[in-house]
């Protein structure tokens, strides 16, 4: 049993943290948006696109934007299991932690959690920053089917994170690999270039990752509304979930156990 209870008691904890710290909890929002006045002047160098290219997205900046709000929510379902854990044992409280009546699968979700669900705030915000600042035709855009895809994708990408966090626990500093690896699958799932550009040997790499499925399903909830084309999206990404996160759940288990046996879990 996942025993939410546990769960949300560290999702409060890392709150309460995180807001004890308004000035980086406030700039941490901000700084999403430099990203997309970034794009924004990329996107004004750019001639003709074409349009089946950018899923539906009527310009390059729009196309761009999905790719930076997805980014933070990808970054906290999956990098971000691996920074925590990281913080956790800079700070000495992962031992204590790890020795309360919590399952590995509860630890990973409840530290998860909060970073996830401000996360999920904050994409939902750039977007509508977004839609505002284009004065994007928001009209046919389905925000049933943005919620439904940011939430499988989390859960997809929930299974990234958990292995994440079990390279943290077996090697030091793994935080920068993970991460690393990350950002390579954001670049190469059409986060903020098409697919389509990539070298050929490349493509095929591209299309089978899962952060592709969630950025063509945000676009197409976004920019055409169409059940039919953001709906397969969302069923292959919880078909990720379901298979990934149990053997992510089993990898961080014997991580865990591992860390304990060597005495290594607060080692740094």
């Amino acid at each position: 049993m996942i025993a939410a209870h546990r769960v949300l008691a560290i999702v409060e904890r890392d709150f309460h943290v995180a807001r004890s710290y308004r000035t980086a909890f406030v700039l941490d929002a901000v700084y999403g948006m430099l990203g997309l006045a970034v794009y924004f002047f990329i996107s004004r160098t750019f001639g003709n696109v074409r349009p089946d290219d950018l899923h539906g997205a009527p310009t390059y900046f729009a196309f761009a934007a999905v790719g930076i709000a997805m980014g933070v929510v990808i970054e906290a379902a999956s990098a971000g299991v691996a920074r925590r854990l990281r913080d956790e044992q800079l700070t000495g409280t992962l031992e204590a932690l790890v020795a309360q009546p919590v399952t590995p699968l509860q630890l990973c979700l409840g530290l998860i959690g909060f970073p996830f669900a401000f996360a999920l705030v904050r994409s939902v915000v750039y977007l509508v920053v977004v839609a505002a600042w284009i004065r994007l035709d928001v009209s046919r855009s389905n925000w049933i089917g943005v919620v439904t895809v940011l939430i499988a994708s989390g859960l997809a990408l929930a299974a990234v994170g958990v292995i994440a966090g079990a390279v943290v626990l077996v090697v030091k500093r793994g935080e920068l690999l993970t991460a690393s690896a990350v950002y390579a699958m954001a670049m190469l799932s059409g986060s903020v270039f098409p697919i389509s550009t990539l070298p050929g040997w490349l493509e095929p790499v591209g299309r089978v990752l899962p952060l592709r499925f969630a950025l063509d399903g945000m676009r197409s909830a976004l920019f055409t509304g169409e059940a039919s084309r953001w709906a397969g999206d969302v069923l292959v990404l919880l078909g990720f979930a379901l298979v990934g996160i149990p053997i992510a759940a089993w990898i961080f288990a014997r991580a865990l156990g591992s860390a304990r046996r060597t005495g290594s879990l607060t080692q740094y």
